[in-house]
């Protein structure tokens, strides 16, 4: 005799499992580590004071 089985219980339990693979495939795709936002932000900011520099040098006469 096959075993009884609460099918609400069995869809919930899919559906969880299916986000936990898309969220580990997103984890994956689109994390980084703290050093790497780091190096980022450092490099962001470098540019804009390079370009702010570059600019104040070209109003003074």
């Amino acid at each position: 005799m096959a075993e009884v089985i609460n099918l609400n219980k069995a869809r919930k339990a899919k559906t969880r499992d299916e986000k936990t693979a898309r969220a580990e495939q997103n984890r994956v795709s689109f994390g980084r580590t703290k050093a790497e936002k780091d190096v980022e932000r450092m490099k962001a900011e470098q540019a804009a004071r390079n370009l702010d520099g570059h600019r104040r040098g070209r109003d003074e006469p």
